[in-house]
């Protein structure tokens, strides 16, 4: 029984003229066949349990929320309350009082009552009554111990408890030791949780303790089985010619790879070429990893679950093993490898008029960097010129296409965010000595032109065939929220026009035009990417709102992400017709379970580079305590506000801290109001701040705040 009987049968209940039915009459109504009545009865026990449905006393199911229930994720805070994020979208989230939690923890799938409806000024309030799916059983966090037990504190601050650890599972644990604790008692009103220590870490604050611990925390995997480093070498380095022969041969073309100075896993090259015609004609040629991973093999396996390979400054932990990412498909230069390829002809509007998806081989002639072609293109280099002679006239030519590209993508109405990114610098020992804003240059821009018109023109392809297939979806943002940055853009004279409730990102993009070099770009840009949706993956095509694309996919990339090396298989299986009505079917639920564990393993992965990025800025931080900076206040909660300073380091100033006024926050315009002086503080402000306090422990930076800089620093 599958995803689609339970959206229909969820919407069938959810509807307003539903009364509760019996199991029977619900097998009557899908007309579920007598040999797998006992499957479907099975099936609806599971909802239950899952808290879909409610199961009444006569024996009869219903929705939740028609007997005043809200089932969904709870999300803890660390001061003990918390909220339950309903299943149903468009949904306030019900408050939960830290007396009213009855055991449950971060991030784990409650059913609660509302104990107190919602009115105008308040959001509702309930209670949990069950626990159905507990999120987290391992724990990181840091080793206290006593005479008789021990305690472990979590590093999640939402996981608000520590937990209780009796001597005999210590594990040769020794105070202030970074470890993983696995629960074994859960807590109740009155009790702590109970857990074991499973591994030790090592002593807190050092650097590879802390990273060891976030790697932990997200549930990233770091060794590879031993058996998936022994498929991997078995992997046949030498292609056999039987192969070349079936593939169309394009070694002798003008083909390059552009990456950044340290990468070593190569996944895409390109050639470039002017037609007769005055059009272009690009070739992208992506490593061809499905002739070496194939399916259900145990290095696919392990890369499913992965299903991402993650960047931790200083670490990657690869979603391949690296004699495979590294080596054998990495597109070195001056080897033979196989490849993907698909070929463009390009217009002068931008537009893809002739496509052509091949298997082929290639021979890479050079292994370019984004700053040497960027010195080539913007510096006019005459040294590298020289070096790269037969290949300058190819890079004059994808910088124009490049642009054509970047055009028509502006045109169509996409919305480009230009934050600034961290560039964290450390040295040998592993020392931070530097952090800088990542430079996106042309040749940055060009490769990513490129891999956004093919992930576009495969998956539109693909679309058409009428394929199982992952495409890439980012949808339309809640009307609520569309509304909520509308108002908070007119206090600056800014307004979205047209339909709110199914806005255009054109719209969007003209107020990003129009607030370009202001003082309030920063404040405007930072609401409206909050506003819109995460990007994930997803087998219906839904196309893609940040990029106004109706049709989008990940190929690019098949050594680092899941999706693309699936499609790879799906688009080879198709050109060599080997796509019976059987294997639809059968990738029809690959697809949707890749798509799925993709888009969560995805968020982990951000999770994590993210926390590894603060544990490095609060170290870089930790012996600047006591000096002064100018910043940008980034964000504004109703603690306090963010202040990010030119190297994209962001800290705390508190509002118990501003000690000059009694601040007050108000939620609709993103700003703190001082009562008595009148002062205010937005997104955008520039200010002056002094480094306070720094705990890498918890990557938190305090700053302490000594006034606005009225004029923007920038004139």
């Amino acid at each position: 029984m599958g995803e689609e009987l339970k959206q229909k049968l969820l919407g069938l209940i959810s509807e307003a003229a539903y009364n509760p039915l019996k199991k029977e009459e619900l097998a009557m109504i899908f007309d579920i066949h007598h040999t797998e009545i006992p499957m479907f009865y099975n099936f609806l026990d599971e909802l239950v349990e899952d808290g879909y449905l409610i199961l009444t006393k006569k024996g009869k199911y219903t929705s939740p929320n028609k007997m005043g229930l809200f089932v969904g994720k709870l999300v803890s805070h660390k001061k003990g309350f918390g909220f339950v994020e309903s299943d149903e979208e468009y949904t306030q989230d019900l408050f939960i009082p830290s007396d009213s939690l009855n055991g449950a923890m971060h991030n784990d799938r409650v059913i609660a009552e509302i104990t107190t409806p919602a009115t105008d000024e308040k959001r509702a309030e309930g209670r949990i009554i069950k626990v159905i799916e507990r999120a987290i059983t391992d724990v990181v966090g840091t080793f206290q111990d006593s005479k008789n037990f021990g305690f472990v504190v979590p590093d999640n601050k939402k996981f608000n408890k520590d937990i209780f650890v009796p001597k005999k599972f210590f594990n040769g644990a020794k105070a202030n030791d970074k470890v993983v604790c696995r629960i074994t008692k859960w807590p109740m009103e009155d009790r702590k949780p109970e857990g074991k220590i499973i591994e030790v870490l090592g002593q807190k604050g050092e650097r590879y303790v802390e990273i060891a611990s976030v790697i932990r925390e997200h549930g990233l995997p770091e060794e590879f089985p031993k058996k998936v480093l022994d498929e991997a070498e078995k992997v046949a380095i030498e292609i056999p010619q039987e192969e070349i022969d079936r593939r169309l041969d394009i070694r002798d073309m003008n083909i390059f790879t552009i990456d950044g100075e340290d990468a070593k896993d190569l996944d895409d090259a390109v050639s470039i070429e002017v037609l007769d015609n005055g059009n272009y004609k690009l070739g992208v040629h992506i490593a061809d990893v499905t002739h070496y991973v194939k399916e259900k093999s145990k290095l696919d396996k392990e890369a499913l679950k992965r299903a991402t390979s993650v960047y931790l400054v200083d670490k990657v932990i690869p979603m391949l093993p690296k004699t495979l990412s590294n080596g054998v498909c990495s597109l070195n230069p001056f080897e033979d490898k196989l490849t993907l390829s698909v070929f463009m002809e390009i217009n002068s509007k931008g537009e893809v008029v002739k496509h052509d998806i091949k298997e082929t081989i290639i021979n890479s002639k050079a292994r370019m960097t984004y700053t040497e072609v960027s010195d080539i293109l913007e510096k006019d280099d005459e040294k590298l010129k020289k070096t790269f002679a037969k290949l300058v006239d190819d890079f004059y030519n994808a910088e124009k296409l490049a642009r054509i590209l970047m055009q028509r993508r502006e045109k169509r109405g996409a919305i480009d965010f230009d934050f600034p990114e961290a560039k964290i610098i450390l040295n040998g020992d592993g020392d931070v000595v530097d952090i800088t804003q990542y430079e996106r240059r042309i040749s940055n821009k060009i490769i990513e032109e490129f891999m956004l018109v093919t992930n576009e023109t495969v998956a539109e392809h693909f679309f058409w065939l009428n394929m199982p297939f992952v495409y890439r979806i980012h949808e339309t943002p809640a009307h609520e929220k569309i509304e909520t940055l509308n108002k908070f853009i007119s206090t600056f004279g800014y307004v979205i026009k047209g339909d709110l409730e199914s806005v255009h990102p054109k719209e969007l993009q003209k107020i990003i035009e129009n607030i370009h070099g202001t003082t309030e770009e920063k404040a405007i840009s930072t609401i409206m990417l909050r506003s819109l949706k995460q990007a994930r993956y997803s087998p219906e095509c839904i196309g893609h709102f940040g990029l106004a694309a109706q049709y989008y996919s990940h190929f690019t990339s098949p050594i680092r992400r899941y999706p693309d090396l699936q499609i790879h298989r799906i688009i080879k299986e198709f050109l060599n017709g080997k796509i019976s009505q059987k294997r639809q079917e059968q990738l029809a639920q690959i697809v949707d379970y890749a798509s799925t564990q993709s888009s969560e393993r995805e968020r982990e992965a951000e999770l994590a580079e993210r926390d590894v990025k603060d544990i490095y800025k609060a170290r870089y931080m930790e012996d600047k305590v006591g000096e002064e900076f100018i910043g940008i206040v980034s964000s504004v909660t109703s603690f306090g506000m963010f202040i990010e300073l030119d190297n994209t380091v962001e800290g705390l100033v508190r509002l118990a801290d501003m000690s000059d006024d009694y601040y007050i926050f108000d939620e609709n315009t993103f700003t703190i109001l001082g009562e008595r002086t009148k002062k205010m503080y937005k997104i955008g402000d520039v200010v002056k701040i002094r480094v306070d306090k720094v705990n890498v422990d918890f990557k938190e930076i305090d700053f302490a705040l000594l006034g606005k800089v009225e004029n923007d620093i920038d004139e």
